[in-house]
């Protein structure tokens, strides 16, 4: 039987929503939608580059706990508030995913938290070269 690893970021929203930061299943990892909230402080940066860099900072916290890094990344889901929002986003996801190269789908959506501009869904193959 595979075993499944629940990994929380300790964010009210989990608790408050019903859902884990990630979920763990053999070697993939599923990373639910992530915000740019920087969770300790309490503060979201007002740009989607700003919020981008923080949504990768606050992925890091679950493929650690699941013994990876973001070189185990296979599949992004972008969800941006408009279609200019991603062409901000997405030459620095080019910068950042440069030599992994994951596949992405890009939404535009609305969000229900005041200031989001971006939000990134990942699956991550632990150990995968």
């Amino acid at each position: 039987m595979v075993k499944r690893q629940n990994i929380s970021s300790g964010s009210q929203f989990e608790k408050l929503y019903g859902y884990s930061r990630a979920v763990k299943v053999g070697d993939t990892l599923y990373i639910s939608g992530t915000i740019g909230m920087d969770y300790a402080a309490g503060k979201m940066p007002e740009d989607a580059v700003g919020q981008l860099r923080q949504i990768i900072k606050n992925f890091e916290l679950p493929l650690a706990a699941a013994g990876g890094s973001l070189k185990d990344i296979v599949q992004i889901t972008t969800y941006v508030t408009a279609p200019d929002i991603f062409k901000e986003v997405g030459p620095e996801l080019g910068v950042i995913f440069a030599d992994v190269l994951p596949t992405n789908a890009a939404l535009v959506v609305a969000f229900p938290v005041p200031g989001v501009l971006v939000e990134i869904s990942a699956t991550a193959v632990i150990g995968c070269e």
